[in-house]
């Protein structure tokens, strides 16, 4: 072994495998296929899913009933205590709730929940509250604006 063997990083491009070139490739005849059988055949090959004839898994599984995962509604959630970097009097919609990076982004409505405590005043827009934040909000003196 020399000193180069050892930094070498080793090559970039592996090169291809050249199938189907002669008994001495090691890859020749047959081209690494086997004889006979579904995958030694050119263009033959079985359908996406294919088990080899036992039932196959997308037919095992029970399927039954409605799924509403294709309707569900994604909210944007900010907690009460969150609100407290606003300044009072400010108006709280989504938008300024991203501007300020209080949450990221998950949904197009903003759900406002009750953790935590607020102090100040503050005209809160948003699609949903829970039953604690918006008592939270209106104890504070602030309003909480259900959007359409």
């Amino acid at each position: 072994m020399q000193i180069h063997d050892v930094t070498a990083k080793g090559v970039k491009h592996k090169a291809r495998k050249r199938v189907g070139r002669g008994q001495g490739s090691g890859t020749g005849k047959t081209a690494g296929r086997g004889h006979k059988g579904q995958r030694s055949r050119s263009g033959d090959h079985p359908r996406l899913g294919f088990e080899g004839g036992q039932m196959p898994l997308y037919r095992r599984i029970p399927k039954r009933g409605f799924t509403n995962a294709r309707f569900k509604k994604h909210y944007t959630l900010v907690n009460v205590q969150d609100l407290e970097a606003f300044e009072t009097g400010a108006e709280v919609t989504l938008e300024s709730v991203l501007e300020a990076g209080l949450s990221r982004r998950t949904g197009d409505l903003l759900k406002v929940l009750g953790n935590g405590e607020l102090s100040k005043s503050l005209t809160v827009k948003a699609h949903k509250f829970s039953a604690t934040a918006q008592s939270k909000i209106e104890a504070a003196g602030g309003t909480a604006e259900v959007l359409g």
